[in-house]
């Protein structure tokens, strides 16, 4: 039998505690716990912004370089500024793939293609492992700016589009199948690229989800447009999605799938490679975006089955409201988010072990 000092000092021992309380938490930066950023222009941030992203507790970016020419060396002096705050870049985002030619099929697509390609190649020798895209070219994602508990956010209502902001974009109407024929073509020249640069594709659903917007048909609006872009990469595992949990929940009932649902299919498949951590106050036909604790969806539940399915990607506050005398990074909003995500975070892993 142990003396009573030694059975004193077992009490504070971590195996002590997790038999008692349950297991520890994992520690943030062990690689297999999920990866908090933020989405940064690649063009606006400045060091002052890195330091407070560094603040926060943040190691990883999500950097969107915009539509204009991207050289290696140009993503290269990004990532060693990073470096002295302990931030690499997870995730980088090049807007050739959002194109016209490319998004409706268009003579001239295959330069903007191999641009992408090229960027593609970049992000693998510099060790970035993923790129979100999204594929709608002619979506409109509010229709204005609305004040919720005090704080400025982003509404939606199909009614106000429909009557006062809808309007035929293109030359022509676009059916489904064209816009399928279009970003059939565009995967099967750009996964080839990303799985020699060991760089995989994060294909991010419709915001807001419906059928049709501005003369063109939507594809990533359901579950099944997201099945068949999984059966046209042909099984590559450098395909997956970006999951955004705000589009998902707008959707409703009519995702085919609901967020819970998605994360254990896909992301019980490691196809989920980035989350955009955003709430909104209910399905469409009309929603307001929130804060994560200030919508109808139980984000603490969405981290715990993010945890429970073992994902350990990226996740980011997404469309972050405007607190009082925010401007250009945020910070305030950030913070909160961040905040939200990490305590939804630890207490998910002391849950699921």
């Amino acid at each position: 039998m142990p003396d009573r000092r030694t059975f004193l000092k077992s009490l504070t021992t971590p195996a002590f505690a997790a038999a008692a309380f349950g297991a520890a938490p994992i520690a943030e930066d062990d690689p297999a716990n999920i990866k908090f950023a933020h989405r940064l222009d690649a063009h606006t941030i400045s060091d002052d912004d890195m330091l407070f992203l560094q603040q926060i507790g943040l190691r990883h970016a999500r950097v969107e370089f915009g539509d204009g020419p991207t050289p290696l060396e140009k993503i290269r002096t990004l990532q060693q500024r990073f470096a002295p705050y302990g931030i690499g870049i997870y995730s980088g985002v090049h807007y050739a793939y959002r194109r016209t030619r490319v998004q409706l099929g268009q003579p001239g697509r295959d330069q903007d293609i191999e641009e992408y390609c090229a960027f593609l190649r970049d992000l693998g020798r510099l060790g970035i492992p993923i790129s979100s895209y999204d594929f709608h070219p002619a979506n409109t994602y509010t229709t204005r700016m609305v004040t919720r508990r005090g704080y400025t956010t982003r509404e939606f209502d199909v009614t106000d589009f429909r009557r006062k902001v809808e309007k035929q974009r293109f030359e022509r109407e676009y059916a489904a199948e064209d816009i399928w024929s279009a970003y059939t073509y565009f995967m099967k020249a750009v996964l080839p690229a990303a799985e020699k640069a060991g760089v995989k594709l994060a294909l991010h659903p419709d915001d807001p989800p419906l059928e049709k917007m501005n003369g063109v048909a939507k594809l990533f609006t359901h579950y099944e447009g997201y099945r068949r872009a999984e059966l046209i990469a042909g099984g590559s595992r450098y395909w997956g999605l970006t999951f955004c949990v705000g589009t998902w929940s707008e959707g409703g009932d009519k995702m085919g799938k609901d967020v819970f649902e998605m994360i254990r299919d896909f992301g019980g498949r490691g196809k989920i490679l980035e989350v955009h951590f955003r709430n909104v106050t209910s399905p469409l036909p009309h929603f307001v975006e929130t804060f994560p604790d200030d919508g109808y969806m139980d984000m603490y539940r969405v981290m715990k089955t993010l945890r429970e399915v073992r994902f350990d990607g990226l996740a980011e506050p997404d469309h972050v409201p405007q607190l009082a005398g925010d401007r250009g990074l945020r910070r305030a909003g950030t913070a909160y988010c961040i905040a939200c995500m990490r305590s939804y975070l630890r207490r998910a892993n002391q849950e699921v072990g």
